[in-house]
């Protein structure tokens, strides 16, 4: 029954579709739906007890979406502005911190830092490590991979694994590896990209001029280039080389 004393609640016909959009469209906010049923109960003619009691709430929320639809009809519905300190960086500010932590790098330097980003932007360092953390970008990290070509690398992996877990008796076991002095400056793959969540990933292996593949050396000295006696000529191709003493036919004296 409706209540005489209270201002009638009535709906155009273009705010009753409105209305009837925001409570029955999934997608819509949950406060707002209920605020749009709360309004169509009272369009009704039903008394704030009753469309309190209709929709599980109390007489107090139904009084106020009541009060402020007749005051500011549907734009009343909506939040207000929430307290605090308004916003200050724009979202053309935040667009430039991603593009460029994108798709440049700063000269002299392999990523950005938070200051030096913050100071061409021209916000706070916070800022800028607020918005890397919104959008998942890691500069400083890099992650790396390897992918071999070889058909048989399974094979070696196991036949060099296999000297350090069961080595044969008589048997001396090198590693080997190429100039480490020697900067790589090219990658054996592509260097991918950071993206959103992802970070630059790169190929541990490089290139390094005037690095040749190392020789296969046992025990004993040998002239520059040429094969120590004792080395292996039918071990896995790599950089662990087997410079049996018995078991390898090769390698006996």
């Amino acid at each position: 029954m409706g209540d005489s004393r209270r201002e009638p609640l009535v709906l155009s016909e273009d705010e009753q579709l409105v209305l009837q959009g925001w409570a029955r469209r999934r997608s819509t906010a949950q406060g707002l739906a209920k605020r749009a049923r709360i309004v169509l109960a009272c369009a009704d003619g039903l008394s704030n007890t009753a469309v309190a009691a209709r929709l599980d709430t109390d007489r107090g929320t139904v009084r106020r979406w009541r009060t402020r639809f007749l005051r500011d009809r549907l734009d009343g519905l909506s939040d207000d502005p929430r307290p605090g300190v308004p916003r200050t960086i724009t979202d053309a500010q935040v667009e430039e911190v991603v593009v460029r932590t994108l798709e440049e790098v700063p000269e002299g330097a392999t990523h950005w830092w938070k200051r030096e980003l913050a100071k061409r932007v021209g916000i706070s360092p916070t800022s800028v490590l607020r918005i890397w953390r919104a959008f998942g970008l890691q500069p400083w990290r890099t992650q790396d991979f390897k992918i071999s070509p070889d058909p048989l690398l399974i094979e070696k992996i196991r036949d060099v694994v296999g000297l350090y877990l069961a080595a044969p008796s008589n048997a001396a076991v090198f590693a080997v590896d190429e100039k480490p002095q020697i900067q790589a400056l090219e990658r054996t793959a592509p260097v991918l990209p950071m993206v959103p969540g992802v970070p630059e990933r790169r190929s541990f292996a490089g290139r390094r001029p005037g690095a040749g593949r190392p020789g296969c050396r046992a025990s004993g000295g040998c002239g520059p280039g040429r094969p120590a006696r004792g080395s292996c000529e039918r071990c896995p191709v790599g950089a662990t080389r087997c410079g049996s003493l018995s078991s390898c036919s090769p390698c006996r004296r």
